[in-house]
């Protein structure tokens, strides 16, 4: 229209209190995200460290499982993946078969009682089976009838079941390795906290037929994305203060207008 006045009105420059709202968020945010990478950072330096003790476990002679005087300090920490040994008789009528996928495909993990010399029972994971090997069932196990020699990895209990398949005892039914709930669905006494990954040579079955559960199957890894993730949170961090420079840019555009 003729006459019209085309210029816009300049944007006010903003106020002290909204500033200092900014001001504060931007603090926040960028402290948070610092703290979140070197958290990660610690993490990945935590995570390397786990590695070599790890490795030097797996790697070590076995030594004797925990006895019962040991039983309260067994830890993830300072004992998981640890070579053990141990003597004594398996309890072949307690077996029971939990849900396994491998590199041999899907089946069972058979974990049979094993009562030591001295009545203390450690549950053995004595290796994978197939869904056919036995005809599905646990309590058929063929093998060492009398005092036998296990060697293995110490590994922790998987209480409360797998993600999205609970535990049923009642129809002897399981998807974790929870020793307190298959000593109970047993009626076990005098249960170690922790069951032991049989290797290859206490169970060197091919998991076919009447050939036995195969050991050493136990698969050690630890997803390591903690650079990946410290990266993103010190980028984050960065975004922050660029949008820091953006705001401070134009406001003082703004108060020069």
């Amino acid at each position: 229209m003729e006459g019209a006045d085309d210029t816009t009105t300049p944007r006010r420059p903003r106020g002290v209190f909204v500033l200092g709202l900014l001001a504060l968020l931007g603090a926040l945010l960028f402290a948070t995200f610092v703290a979140l990478g070197i958290w990660q950072v610690q993490r990945r330096a935590w995570k390397h460290d786990l590695v070599v003790r790890v490795d030097a476990r797996v790697h070590a002679e076995p030594v004797d499982a925990p006895g019962r005087g040991q039983w309260p300090v067994v830890s993830a920490s300072n004992d998981e993946y640890r070579r053990v040994k141990l003597v004594g008789r398996f309890l072949q009528d307690k077996s029971v078969r939990v849900r396994a996928s491998t590199e041999l495909g899907m089946g069972s993990w058979l974990l049979t009682p094993l009562r030591l010399r001295g009545g203390d029972v450690v549950i053995v994971n004595r290796g994978f089976v197939s869904p056919t090997w036995c005809g599905g069932k646990a309590a058929c196990t063929p093998g060492p009838s009398g005092e036998t020699s296990v060697t293995g990895l110490l590994r922790i209990s998987e209480p409360k079941g797998a993600f999205l398949q609970p535990n049923r005892p009642a129809e002897d039914r399981w998807f974790s390795r929870d020793v307190a709930a298959i000593a109970a669905a047993k009626g076990l006494d005098d249960v170690a906290p922790y069951f032991v990954d049989a290797d290859a040579a206490s169970s060197p079955g091919r998991g076919e037929g009447n050939d036995g559960p195969v050991g050493g199957l136990t698969v050690i890894a630890f997803p390591d994305n903690h650079l990946m993730y410290a990266i993103t949170w010190f980028a984050m961090a960065l975004l922050t203060l660029l949008a820091a420079w953006i705001v401070w840019k134009d406001e003082r555009r703004k108060r020069r207008a």
